[in-house]
């Protein structure tokens, strides 16, 4: 007696613990290049018919066999990651964020730490046969001086244009104006900063913002009190801003230590002084009052990183450079 096959069950491909693509084409009513056009990508198939293959595959869990398409295709579908730190809140939610967008196009994640320079990165990650490389924040400054084996690709996050790179960030400046006008805008004289490390391209870039809106308001410019992102940073920052009346973080956590300076010192937020961060990050709005931010679109960061990346790995045509917007949240503390 021949066995019958229910179409509602999955069907297994001759290893007995994969469905075939044979399988998928039958249940899409499809050739199999057809259904190996939608694994591998190809924009030679209309939507339809790519929304039909896609719900077989759904149907009868049909996973794409990755070492067998890196054969066909050259391509491992695999893209690198390159950090110098996972301490900070950008780095983490940009990991987080790049990990999920990357899925969404089909890609796998290696993360590597640029402990020992970010050349040594690209090695280890040339080694393990990634197609593309995301290098973040601080590690970006160190792309230029860095050699990287022949054929990489790369897209850059946080880094001035540089001839023959692809970078992609927020629009800090953008950012740290519409901060500054907006404590300008309550009526302060003028806006003190507490910025980020002078080596930071992103902290860079909103002092820039900063010091551009005080100039165009012909506004005083004060000193600028410098920390290395951290809630520590921002409370040992106490001291030096005491008597400012409206103060512009450059992120949320030193935002946080400068808070908590204040309040050990009597001066209360709003009222004595406003207080303005950057980043958005998901406890700003329990903040203590709930903090004035300008908010980073994280996700939207890495989705561009990833689609930017996955077009120089595919063979599309991508831009040299791209700006995120970023957008002011109006709390509690600055008022």
């Amino acid at each position: 007696m021949s066995e019958q096959t229910d179409p509602a069950r999955p069907h297994r491909g001759t290893s007995g613990d994969r469905v075939s693509m044979a399988a998928v084409a039958g249940r899409a009513g499809v050739s199999g290049q057809t259904v190996s056009r939608v694994v591998n990508g190809s924009p030679r198939v209309d939507p339809a018919t790519r929304e039909r293959v896609e719900r077989a595959m759904a149907e009868l869990g049909y996973r794409p066999h990755r070492a067998a398409r890196a054969l066909r295709t050259g391509r491992s579908q695999t893209i690198g990651l390159v950090v110098t730190t996972l301490a900070t809140v950008g780095n983490s939610r940009m990991l987080q964020a790049t990990a999920e967008a990357a899925a969404e196009r089909g890609y796998a994640l290696t993360l590597v730490t640029a402990a020992a320079g970010v050349a040594d990165a690209f090695e280890r990650l040339a080694e393990q046969g990634v197609d593309g490389a995301i290098v973040l924040n601080e590690a970006s400054a160190l792309v230029p001086a860095a050699q990287r084996p022949l054929g990489l690709r790369l897209v850059v996050v946080d880094a001035p244009a540089e001839a023959g790179l692809v970078v992609v960030h927020s629009d800090h400046a953008g950012g740290a104006a519409a901060a500054t006008r907006r404590l300008l805008d309550l009526g302060h004289r003028t806006v003190h900063h507490l910025a980020g490390p002078a080596e930071s391209f992103a902290a860079a870039e909103r002092e820039r913002g900063w010091r551009e809106t005080l100039r165009a308001a012909d506004a005083e410019q004060p000193a600028v009190v410098r920390g290395d992102w951290s809630s520590e940073a921002g409370h040992a920052a106490g001291a030096a801003l005491a008597g400012a009346s409206a103060v512009f973080c450059a992120n949320d956590q030193m935002a946080l230590g400068l808070l908590r300076a204040l309040a050990d010192a009597g001066r209360r937020v709003p009222d004595d002084v406003a207080v303005i961060g950057f980043d958005d990050v998901p406890d700003a709005a329990n903040y203590r009052p709930p903090l004035t931010t300008i908010r980073q679109d994280f996700e939207a960061l890495a989705q561009r990183a990833v689609e930017l990346l996955v077009g120089e790995i595919e063979g599309s045509a991508v831009a040299a450079a791209s700006v995120v917007p970023a957008s002011l949240v109006e709390r509690a503390s600055a008022r």
